[in-house]
């Protein structure tokens, strides 16, 4: 039998410790191994211990199948800008928000590579321009009102529109090729997007930090159960399926970045912050060829307008990619569901999440979003050759022996509570932490890894809030991201700055941002 000691009157059960640390992260993907990072810069003497699951890292959502490696700066994805019918203005605060973010990323992997963390900058990151791409006169008529709406910001200067099929041609011939030549369509194209190997990133990232003596990453090792220990540590309890055993570890800080096991996991932490939360699975497939002759005939990633009622994350996009070097082409995503929690979960994932605090907001937002539920089980039930006419769309010359079918990731969106006390589905990320801040996850999907070093700067000011606003934390902060504590939007002279050092350092194309009042002069 355990020890028991009483404290504030209560009585807590000692667990065998094999091992104490100072943070520990669960779930070995980009957004664990870049907190680790950061934190292994600002506190080279912390102990830090990262725990996955599976027998390799980067095999879930950071996998460079499981994603489609858009580095998502809001040039290419409309659903970053939304459209207000009744004035019929576009609000393009998201789509700012989300450019901004992006570009703290980029600086970040650009000081990486500048102090030789990460080498080969192609291996990782390479430029592919993001195009939006519609049809039909009322599409016409909003992408054109957003490319105008975007240029009163001057991160999207550059951005090109055009309706004439000639100069769509040369952009992106496969798209053109056997198009009817009477239908209304029309584009926007930014040369400076990217196509992004979250994969390969998160191997260098892993690489850099096993140099480091205070840093230990621990393979199949399943994270079941997270408790807060008598003295307000957390005792992290994890089966060793190496050695088929179980053990315990106690850190003064947890960060859980296990993508849709997230959820669960919070769960078992027994923090009030989580009650009312709840997980919906998605899954996802693509349409991919690696015909050579296809592939020639476009270079870009075009995003078009996802189908009424669908998930943002449903928006259909044929998509450029880079793999090891070699380029394909990847179409999708179509929807697919399983009440798994992960790619690699158990098919009882969903049914563990549910408890007694999230099975009304569940019940409430299924009633509210039954189009969507509709809409999924009508990507479930296509055809091999209604998933071809949905390419066909984009790529009217399709041939469907060119193309097969893969399999992609999972992604858990959130159900929550809102301010009216009312169950509702939450497209997006979000981090979810307790009282004193020693515990948080991240929930949720897109934009995420792109989004990765915002998101982490978030977690540092939660967790950490008395030290990020130290001198010695902030200035090397500011030496890893420059505009940290700035605005990009607005300074342009900032904006250049930033952009011709991180794609000098990335070896990406550089494009110098001009005044909003010439930005249409770029344009149509």
């Amino acid at each position: 039998m355990s020890n028991i000691v009483v404290v504030n009157n209560k009585q807590h059960h000692l667990v065998k410790i094999e091992s104490s640390v100072d943070v520990l992260l669960v779930g070995a993907g980009i957004m664990s191994t870049t907190f680790a990072m950061f934190l292994t810069i600002l506190e080279p003497t912390w102990k830090i211990h990262i725990y996955e699951r599976l027998d390799e890292p980067a095999r879930e959502s950071s996998n460079v199948w499981n994603n489609a490696g858009t580095g998502h700066a809001a040039f290419c994805e409309l659903n970053y800008t939304q459209y207000n019918y009744k004035d019929c203005s576009v609000d393009i605060s998201k789509a700012v928000a989300v450019n901004e973010a992006f570009e703290m990323s980029r600086q970040f992997w650009a000081y990486l590579v500048q102090t030789k963390a990460l080498n080969n900058p192609s291996s990782f990151i390479n430029n592919v321009p993001h195009m939006s791409f519609v049809w039909g006169e009322e599409n016409v008529s909003f992408l054109k009102k957003r490319f105008q709406a975007l240029q009163s910001s001057i991160l999207f200067s550059g951005m090109m529109y055009s309706e004439d099929f000639q100069q769509i041609h040369k952009w992106v011939p496969l798209i053109i090729n056997g198009r009817n030549v009477s239908q209304k369509i029309a584009v926007t194209r930014m040369e400076m997007g990217t196509d992004i190997n979250f994969g390969a990133l998160t191997q260098q990232l892993l690489s850099e930090l096993k140099k480091s003596l205070n840093f230990k990453l621990y393979l199949q090792h399943d994270v079941y159960r997270i408790k807060h220990s008598f003295d307000k540590t957390w005792d992290i309890h994890i089966i060793d399926r190496c050695h088929s055993q179980k053990k315990c570890v106690r850190s003064n800080y947890v960060f859980i970045g296990a993508g849709g096991k997230s959820i669960s996991l919070l769960q078992s932490s027994g923090v009030p912050e989580v009650r009312g939360y709840a997980g919906f699975p998605v899954g996802g497939q693509f349409l991919v060829t690696r015909n050579k002759k296809i592939v020639a005939q476009h270079l870009a990633k075009v995003y078009g307008k996802a189908p009424v009622n669908a998930p943002p994350m449903s928006v259909p996009h044929i998509d450029t990619r880079i793999l090891d070097g070699n380029k394909i082409l990847l179409f999708g995503p179509f929807a697919t569901f399983s009440s798994k929690f992960l790619k690699y979960g158990s098919w009882l994932d969903l049914f563990h999440s549910l408890n007694k605090h999230n099975l009304i907001p569940i019940f409430q937002a299924g009633i509210d979003n039954f189009d969507l539920l509709r809409y999924l089980i009508s990507q479930l039930i296509m055809s091999d050759m209604q998933r071809i006419d949905a390419l066909r769309e984009y790529y009217p010359e399709v041939n469907s022996s060119d193309w097969t079918l893969v399999k992609a990731g999972q992604r858990v969106q959130i159900i929550k509570r809102n301010n009216e006390e009312r169950g509702i589905l939450q497209f997006g990320t979000e981090v979810i932490s307790s009282n004193d801040g020693t515990l948080s996850a991240l929930l949720g999907a897109s934009p995420g890894a792109s989004t990765v070093v915002s998101i982490i700067l978030e977690l540092l000011r939660t967790m950490f809030n008395s030290k990020i606003n130290s001198d010695s934390w902030k200035n090397i902060i500011i030496d890893m991201i420059p505009s940290y504590t700035r605005k990009l939007d607005g300074n342009i002279a900032l904006l250049n700055k930033i952009r011709r050092y991180t794609c000098n350092v990335l070896e990406l194309n550089y494009m110098e941002a001009t005044d909003s009042k010439n930005m249409g002069k770029n344009g149509y």
